[in-house]
This record gives structure tokens, sequence and C-alpha cells, in this order.
């Protein structure tokens, strides 16, 4: 660990949401949850559960995907896609079908679907994740989808199609899996695999506002940071570097030293700090939002050796949480000075990014069940957890209204009690 100096010297102590939300506590309108943290603030939330218990519900998908749910009043919406590269009988490229779900939170029926015809060519092999590894995001009112090469679509929440917008024709055989993210009045996605760039839409029109270059392998979700002054900005991490955006207008702010590998972990904040961790060499950066030019030297704070390779962190309690897919390790890292508190052997291996809540952190592993820790700078272990369920959970889980929502490559599960739930 190398500490530069200490952040809490520097700002104001004051936590902030990362994001703007006419949702209701209960939602979970965007990967990873209200402002991307992964925490949900909801209480009494399940530890235990298997095929037969605890269990409110278990949906057959029509296709696969490794895009996570969200849920907004009795709602929970997904994609999927099926046709090709699902491992069927069809192996022809014009078969292949992107679809968007909306299912019902009392029981787990789909109230509609709507099949979506990609752009091809596609990639010919997507390794892991396939075609619909983006998470929808919504603003109450409307979904945002965002599938790659076949661009950005606008639904109402019936399921209508307002528009379809291209932010470029790059493909890749890691595929696409970056979740677009809403401000204000636009819609953000980091189209790294399609044209190397990050692009704002028009949230009414469909129409690009701004483009900013520089979007260097890079497969993580744009992060909107807020200041302690009250100001917004919108951090992504690229190879090498990680970069600071006026949210509004795409103009580069800042640019700090970062990881120096693909980067698929996305950033994640508190009182204006961005933490990021990613790289086959396993690095954890944080870096004080709101500085100019190049930051490296007045705004880095502390690096440790510690990371991921795709799985991203929670911040709980002044402690940063993960597992990593790399090296199969649990990692509790201190925030005021970057010290590795614990470092534990991990027996599965996990793709989705760690979810918490109720003082718990849910790690849901690929092949191996759904981990859950104790969210304390002690490693203790509460429950593990596995279903009958074959296929694969890349899917990062999705905690609303008391129950969590699992996603593996086949099924949609809702774990808890029933319970009702009011439309937006």
């Amino acid at each position: 660990m190398k500490n530069f100096t200490n952040p809490f010297a520097c700002i104001v102590a004051l936590t902030f949401l990362n994001i703007v939300s006419v949702t209701a506590a209960a939602d979970w309108p965007q990967f990873r949850g209200p402002g991307g943290l992964g925490v949900s603030n909801e209480t009494n939330l399940p530890v235990e559960w298997s095929a037969t218990d605890n269990l409110a519900w278990k949906l057959e998908l029509p296709g696969y995907g490794a895009s996570s749910p969200i849920a907004l009043g009795d709602k929970v919406y997904l994609t999927c896609y099926s046709g090709y590269g699902t491992g069927g009988e069809s192996q022809r490229m014009e078969d292949l079908r992107l679809h968007l779900l909306c299912v019902s939170r009392a029981d787990g029926t789909v109230d509609w679907k709507r099949d979506i015809e990609p752009r091809l060519p596609e990639s010919d092999r997507v390794r892991d994740h396939g075609y619909a590894g983006p998470t929808p995001v919504t603003d109450g009112e409307s979904l945002f989808v965002f599938f790659g090469k076949t661009g950005v679509l606008k639904f109402d929440l019936r399921g209508n199609q307002i528009w379809q917008s291209d932010v470029g024709s790059g493909t890749h055989g890691w595929g696409c899996g970056t979740s677009p993210v809403l401000f204000e009045n636009l819609v953000i996605v980091n189209a790294s695999v399609e044209s190397g760039s990050l692009v704002a839409l028009d949230q009414n029109s469909g129409k690009e506002v701004w483009r900013a270059d520089g979007m260097r392998s890079s497969w993580n979700t744009p992060h909107l940071v807020r200041l302690a002054n009250g100001k917004t900005e919108l951090a992504v991490s690229v190879k090498d570097y990680i970069l600071g955006f006026d949210p509004q207008t795409g103009k580069e702010l800042w640019r700090c030293d970062g990881i120096q590998d693909y980067v698929c972990p996305s950033i994640i904040s508190q009182d204006g700090i961005v933490y990021a961790i990613g790289g086959r060499t396993s690095r954890a950066i944080a870096v004080r939002a709101g500085g100019r030019g190049d930051v490296t030297e007045s705004h880095l704070l502390w690096e440790a050796k510690a990371g991921a390779n795709v799985a991203s962190p929670i911040i709980h309690d002044g402690h940063m949480y993960w597992v990593s897919d790399r090296n199969q390790v649990a990692y509790c890292v201190r925030l005021s000075d970057g010290d590795v508190i614990y470092s534990e052997r991990f027996r599965a291996q996990p793709y989705a990014s760690a979810t918490a809540g109720d003082g718990k952190i849910y790690i849901a592993t690929r092949w191996g069940g759904t981990y859950v820790l104790a969210a304390k700078p002690e490693f203790t272990q509460l429950a593990h957890n596995t279903l009958d369920d074959s296929s694969t959970f890349n899917a990062s889980p999705a905690i609303s209204n008391g129950q969590i929502l699992l996603r593996s490559d086949r099924y949609l599960y809702c774990i808890g009690k029933s319970r009702s739930v009011s439309a937006p």
C-alpha cells in the first residue's frame, strides 16, 4: 500500500447520494442500484435460501444473458437474447434476437416481452457474457436499454419503443458490458467497444448531445460523483487512466494514473473520492475528484495491492469490500489510508459485483452459489446458498422491497418472502 495524503483533511466530511432519483427507496433503478454503488438501505434482508426455502418465485427466461435485473414498483425489467450463441440447435447469426422483459413482482409472470432485431454482423463469439450484458436504467417513467452495436433504445413502461440511437459499430469477443446512466436530460453510455467513446444522448429525442474520445479498453459503467460543493462529475476507468468529465458537456476535467490494463470493475465513490480497482496486476486506487488537468501528483490519495479483474466493490462503514474473480480472494480495504484489513481465500469465482444491504454482503458466484458475508472488517461468512440450477450466474444481484433478485443465464429468482408492492 502506498499512501499519498490524508483524504479527510482535504474534503468536507459529508456523504452525498450519487443520483437524483424519482424512484422510491425500495426500487433498484439501474446497474448496481441507486447511484451505481451496489448498496441498499433496506433491512430484514434474507440470509439463507435454497430451491425450496425462502424462494418467492422462479421464472424460466426466454433467452440467455448476463445483465442484471432492475426493479420499479411492482415490475422487474431485464434483457436477454436467443437464437444464436446459446448452445442450441441454430448456428445462424441471422436468428439472433434481443429481448426486453417486464416481469410481475407479485408472482414472476411475464407481463410483456419486446423482441429487438440486432444490427448484424455481431461478434461471432462472445465469451462468457453473450449479447445481453448491459443492464437497463429507468427514470421512473421510461426504460433505456443498451445493446452494443444495436444501439441505445428508449421504451415506455408499457413496452412501446420511443427511439433507437446508434453509438458505434465496433464489436469484441468479450462483447459489450457497460450499462447506461442518467444525468438530468441525458442518457450516457460508455461505448468503448463500439466507438472508443463516451456518448451522451438526449433522453427525449435520442439525438447525440456530446461525444468524448479516449474510452480505451474499458468495460465499466460510468459513475456520477457528487462533490462537496454540490456539483457532479462523471468518472470512468480506462486503460492507464481514471478520467473525470463534465456530464453536461463531455469536457474532460481531469485525469489520474490508473489501472495499467483493460478495466472491467466500475468506479464507486464517497465524499467526493472515487475508488477504482481492476487489472490482472490487482490494484486499488483512491483519487479525489474535483481537480483539473493531470491530478496524479495532487489528488491521488493512495494505492493498494488488491484488486479484481471483473467484479466491482462496495463501500460500507469506512471500508471497501469485494471478492476477486482472478485470485478468488475476499478483500477488505480501509478507505482512509488504503490498508488491506483482510485478504481471505474464497471458495468460488464471481463475475457479478458485490451487493450489500442490512449489514450483509452478497457475492453471487458463477457456479458455486451465493455467499453472504458480514459487512465488517473481520472476515465472517454468514451463509452459503445454492439453488437447483446448473446454469451460470454472471449478473449482479438486485435488492428491492426486502427481496433479492438473482439472475442466471437461464432463470430469474426472487429470494425472500412474498410481498405486496405498489405500482410506480
